[in-house]
């Protein structure tokens, strides 16, 4: 006997699927760093991180000012140098917090763009059904025209409308979403901007003494200081020379500057040969770079004539003190000088240096030791004389503005005299040589840069200030119109006519709603039409009454 198990066969459950713990992870990451909390965290940490860039020195602006903060603190120099706190803005770690600004801000923005296309695209709801619990409510006469008149007094006041049988909706005020997104978007292109002056971006500073032999050509060799990008080499700097023909400068009495103007020669290889005049706030514009005027000064003219008749001439720039009165610091080097012209040598204790101070205006009593007037109403040159070796035979990098002081301390350069000197005023020192005061030459100051981001973020700015304002003065709000169509059997006041039922509602924070509101509704009901009787207004009165 067989015997038939009749049962239904069970079937396994299928296994469940074990999610991916890594997956997971970094979308739940991803969903963290694109909020906007982490957006505002990560923005308050960049101030934060700029703040050491504008405490200490950075070797980009000022490497002299770095090793003096390695000379005053030798104890925390190193340690912040290993954090590179004297490189703020190109160190690791302030470039991992720009960049993740960057990628918070883009995920942050793209949905919300995605989302407020489908907002613009999409009809205005429909009216609620009780709109009497909404914040603004009102019931008045039909107008004549019924739906059609209330959608056509919306779009002369720019509503967004949309006509459903006896109902009209309309929306406004996208534009508080709009700014908001533009004002996030420009942010980007600021820190596009940002990025692309700063890889692609140079500059430089350099003193121009005015006079035919003292040009410029723009060489990174023949610049004081320099900062080149980091996708930029020196072959890649416009090739063009400058050479200062005049400046000109007026003050007040009391001593501030009210006019400044630069005359240079420019000469490039692409274009002819032509003067230029440039100011404080009108720089001059060359191809793929421009020159700004940061400041000026006076270049003494000294004339030294040796124990064997050579003479030589300095007219380097003296350095202003930062006073009103444009008192000067600088040092005139001759270490040529005292070379027998016929055994074609020169002991090596025998270079002359003259370090000095200039003063335009010098006071009429001592002590002369700051000028009273920036313009040259009474011209010193206060000398001191130095003889010995220099050490610039010793190849080692020194200031051609400040005598090397070792030279002094270990006694291989030593003082030997001091005297007050005018225009046109002679020095005869120990050993019979001479030095003379021949007047003085202007020079300028000037800053020398590139900046492909400067247009963008010119841009940028300009429509980040126009989101700004959208989205401050933006307000977003809807209103709902609804016709019905009382029983007159009811003993309606109007006799049986249409009436309309009103409701707004702000998405945002409008206080002046109420008004806007209120306006709305006269505009629909004519009771802001000239020569409108009171009895439109007493009816929509009593409707509201009612109501």
């Amino acid at each position: 006997m067989t015997v038939v198990d009749d049962r239904p066969e069970t079937v396994a459950p299928a296994p469940r699927r074990r999610p991916n713990r890594l997956l997971a992870l970094l979308r739940n990451s991803w969903r963290q760093l694109t909020s906007m909390r982490t957006a505002l965290i990560l923005l308050f940490l960049l101030a934060v991180a700029a703040i050491p860039g504008s405490v200490l020195p950075q070797r980009g602006i000022s490497p002299e000012k770095v090793n003096q903060y390695f000379v005053d603190h030798p104890d925390w120099g190193p340690r912040l140098d290993r954090i590179g706190a004297f490189e703020v803005f190109g160190s690791v770690w302030f470039s991992a917090i720009y960049l993740l600004l960057f990628t918070s801000l883009i995920g942050c923005i793209t949905p919300r763009l995605r989302d407020h296309v489908r907002a613009l695209r999409s009809r205005p709801p429909a009216a609620p059904k009780r709109m009497a619990r909404l914040p603004q409510h009102a019931v008045l006469p039909a107008p004549p025209g019924g739906v059609e008149a209330i959608a056509e007094v919306l779009r002369k006041r720019r509503w967004r409308v949309e006509v459903r049988g006896n109902q009209v909706s309309a929306e406004k005020g996208y534009l508080k979403e709009t700014g908001n997104l533009l004002f996030h978007t420009s942010l980007i292109a600021v820190l596009i901007g940002v990025g692309l002056g700063s890889w692609y971006g140079w500059s430089g500073n350099r003193l121009l003494v005015a006079g035919a032999d003292n040009s410029f050509c723009n060489t990174r060799q023949q610049y004081a200081e320099a900062k080149l990008g980091p996708r930029v080499n020196s072959a890649d700097l416009p090739r063009f020379c400058l050479r200062l023909d005049d400046f000109q400068a007026r003050f007040l009495d009391s001593g501030q500057p009210e006019f400044f103007n630069a005359t240079v020669t420019v000469d490039g290889p692409d274009e002819p040969t032509r003067s230029a005049n440039f100011s404080v706030n009108a720089p001059l514009r060359l191809k793929d770079a421009s020159v700004y005027l940061l400041g000026h000064g006076y270049a003494p003219v000294i004339r030294y004539t040796d124990r064997f008749g050579n003479s030589q001439i300095s007219d380097e720039p003296f350095l202003t003190t930062g006073d009103m009165g444009l008192t000067g610091e600088g040092l005139a080097a001759f270490p040529d000088a005292n070379v027998d012209p016929a055994t074609g040598r020169r002991a090596p204790d025998q270079q002359m240096a003259f370090t000095g101070i200039y003063l335009p205006t010098a006071p009429e009593q001592p002590p002369m030791v700051r000028s009273q007037y920036p313009t040259e109403r009474n011209p010193v040159l206060n000398l001191v004389a130095y003889r010995g070796n220099l050490g610039l035979d010793a190849g080692i990098p020194t200031s051609i503005y400040q005598l090397d002081q070792r030279q002094v301390r270990t006694g291989k350069v030593k003082e030997v005299g001091t005297k007050l000197l005018r225009k046109g005023e002679k020095w005869t020192l120990d050993d019979g040589t001479t030095v003379e005061f021949l007047g003085t030459e202007r020079y300028v100051t000037l800053s020398i840069r590139h900046d492909p981001g400067a247009t963008p973020l010119l841009i940028s700015c300009g429509f980040l200030l126009v989101g700004l304002m959208g989205s401050l003065f933006g307000r977003r709000r809807r209103v709902w119109f609804r016709v019905n169509s009382p029983d007159p059997a009811e003993g309606s006041p109007t006799g049986g006519s249409s009436l309309v039922e009103a409701g707004g509602l702000p998405r945002t924070d409008y206080p002046g709603f109420a008004e806007e509101f209120a306006q709305l509704v006269a505009a629909v009901s004519g009771a802001d039409r000239p020569g409108a009787g009171a009895d439109s207004g007493d009816r929509a009165g009593v409707r509201e009454g009612a109501e």
